[in-house]
């Protein structure tokens, strides 16, 4: 995945519940990426997800909102290992956490991003592999060689 780098992983993420994980991956995303404003990702996060859970189930969610601010599609990754109800419709705890902030005139892009990750996350000896990944450097490359199949 284009949108990832090592340094858009993180490996352990402290929060416990839905609110959360979206204030600590908007905020890890804002100073990731120049020109995003912590406030206006967490607030555009936790808007869309209050129209209903991001979860899609085997234990992965994709936060994702549309903002003018951003010029390309921005992005970053995160793992709880023990998990975190984030209101998932197989109501199993979610894992794995892709974040995503598309511009607002750009929906393509956005909707291309969400089927490569859900695809990428339907195999379970890939979501196994990620679960037992050490480091954000391990895990980036599971990522890669997955996507890369």
């Amino acid at each position: 995945m284009d949108l990832i780098r090592e340094d858009f992983i993180v490996a352990d993420l402290r929060a416990r519940r839905r609110a959360d994980v979206i204030r600590e991956l908007g905020s890890f995303l804002a100073k990731h990426h120049a020109g995003l404003s912590e406030k206006e990702a967490i607030r555009a996060l936790a808007e869309r997800e209050r129209l209903g859970s991001t979860a899609v189930g085997e234990g992965l969610a994709i936060p994702h909102a549309k903002l003018d601010s951003v010029r390309d599609l921005v992005a970053c990754f995160g793992r709880s290992r023990r998990g975190i109800d984030f209101g998932s419709p197989d109501d199993e705890p979610t894992h794995f956490f892709f974040v995503l902030i598309a511009p607002e005139g750009a929906p393509g892009d956005h909707l291309k991003a969400l089927a490569r990750i859900s695809r990428l996350f339907r195999n379970a000896a890939f979501r196994a592999r990620l679960m037992a990944a050490e480091t954000a450097r391990e895990m980036h490359e599971l990522i890669a060689a997955e996507d890369g199949r």
